[in-house]
Order: structure tokens, then sequence, then C-alpha cells
């Protein structure tokens, strides 16, 4: 096996263990920067809604205080409100959602599914958590939920949730007596969970890899091209040739012409090395001769 074909194939082991190290590395960054990109639409979404409800409960009930005692308006509620402003959304972005679920809803459209009582159950056994973040195959592939939970803080929420009795009879015409009671104080009544599709982000993320990794497999090449021209240049060619010479020599012919050296690298003096042995060997044939 040739030098040319050792060093190559070096370079080649070498080149496929850092590639394989460097994609490893790269794709736990880019799938890592892809999941805080997404995080960070949920969180604007969550943000957005957490601004609608305060929106409602500051300018929306007072509007409507007069007229809540003749008939429920769910315009004065904040979940509904924060909901309703969310599906507008989803009407253009309909992979992305918003949901504030509950176990034990007054509304049965906000009853959680069995993924979002999951997360219910997380909240509720882990007081300290403030928010919580799932991953799901969902219709639009994987996607992740960015959930804060729902606590009954506020006394005056009691009046709704309490018992039937207490409730406000125009609620109670709307929603019925069988949901949406029994609350307590300090408790995680529901949460709050937005859904967003990864697979646009993965998508990108794994384009960007390719590139990394195809730029990073061109400089390579680029640099084996290169290396082996110099390898051929400075190291084959001048070593082969003061090999052929050698072998001239050693099957007794002294005229083989001597080997030129250039520049002032190891080559050049192991050229000059190599016909001052030449020269040494010739005047001692000579002496032997004479």
């Amino acid at each position: 096996m040739s030098l040319k074909t050792k060093f190559n194939l070096a370079m080649l082991a070498a080149f496929v263990f850092g590639l394989g190290l460097a994609a490893a590395l790269l794709y736990q960054v880019t799938i890592a920067d892809a999941r805080r990109e997404v995080l960070r639409e949920a969180s604007i979404i969550i943000n957005a809604a957490a601004a609608s409800r305060i929106y409602t409960v500051e300018e929306i009930v007072p509007l409507l205080q007069e007229q809540s005692k003749l008939r429920f308006l769910p315009h004065t509620v904040p979940s509904w409100a924060a909901q309703t402003n969310m599906r507008t959304l989803q009407k253009q972005l309909p992979s992305y959602t918003y949901k504030e679920a509950s176990l034990n809803p007054t509304n049965p459209a906000d009853r959680a599914t069995d993924w979002e009582a999951d997360i219910i159950g997380e909240f509720t056994r882990h007081p300290e958590l403030s928010e919580f973040v799932s991953t799901r195959d969902s219709a639009f592939g994987p996607t992740l939920s960015f959930s804060k939970p729902i606590r009954l803080k506020d006394p005056a929420c009691l009046t709704c949730h309490s018992t039937p009795a207490a409730a406000p009879a125009t609620m109670t015409d709307l929603y019925g007596t069988a949901n949406g009671f029994g609350w307590k104080l300090g408790e995680v009544v529901g949460v709050q969970v937005v859904s967003v599709p990864l697979q646009v982000a993965l998508d990108r993320a794994n384009t960007a890899l390719k590139l990394y990794l195809g730029g990073l497999a061109g400089v390579f090449l680029v640099m084996m091209v290169l290396l082996n021209i110099l390898l051929t240049t400075m190291i084959v060619r001048p070593v082969r040739r003061m090999s052929l010479i050698a072998d001239e020599i050693s099957t007794g012919n002294m005229n083989a012409p001597e080997i030129q050296p250039k520049g002032t690298d190891e080559i050049a003096s192991l050229a000059a090395s190599f016909n001052r042995m030449r020269r040494s060997l010739e005047n001692a044939m000579k002496l032997l001769e004479g």
C-alpha cells in the first residue's frame, strides 16, 4: 500500500469519526433550538391569552355589569373571552390551539381530554410548578404543549362555582346545575394549554443540519485535494525519484544523475544527505578499485 493511500485512508477515517461526532452534537443543538423556537411561540400565545383575560375583567365586565343581572353573558367570563379570541387565530393557523381545560368545567366544551387531564394532575401533585412543557403526537405531527395552571385564588369566584344554589340563576339557566360546582380555594381547577406544531421547526433544523454537514464535507474535500497535491509534489515525487536513483546505484549504475534539492525543508535535506551518501559511496568504490 502506497504512502498516499495510507495517508488518504487515515484522513478519511478521521473525517468519518469527526463528521459523526459533529453530526451528533449539531443534531442536539439544532433540535434544542427548534424546541426553544416553538416554546417561544407558545409563550407568546399564552401571554396574549392572559392579556385578553385581564382586558375582559378590567374593561368588559364593568361595561356589561347591569346587563349581566338580567341574563348571563359569557362575554364577561375571562376564560370564554380568551378562548374565543384564540379561536380567531386558529382559523388562520389551524395547527395552533389554545384551550382552558378543566376536569369540572361550567361549559362542557372546556372539559379536559385525557392528555390535558394528565397535565392537570401534574400541577395538582406538584404545587410548586408554575408551567409545564410536554410533547405528544397529533394530526399535525409532533406537537409541543406549553401549560400553566389555573388555581382558584379569588374567593369571589366561589359565587359561581361553590354550589348551584349560590350561583346566579342566569348562569344555571344557561349551563345547568350538573357542572362547574364544588370548586375550592387553592385548588387547580383547570389549565391553560397552548399547543404548537414542532414539525416545521424540526424540518428547518434538519435542513440546517444537512447544510452544516454538507459544508463540513465540502471543506474536507477541498482540504483532501490540496493535501494530496502537496503530498504528491513535495513528498511522494521526490521520495520516488530518490528510490529510483537508489535502485540504479544498487545495481552498479553510478552514472545516475544526482537529485537537485529544492527548498530548505526536510525532503530537501534528505535529498542533500542522499547525494552526499552517494558521493561517499562512489569515492569508496574508487578507492577499492585503485
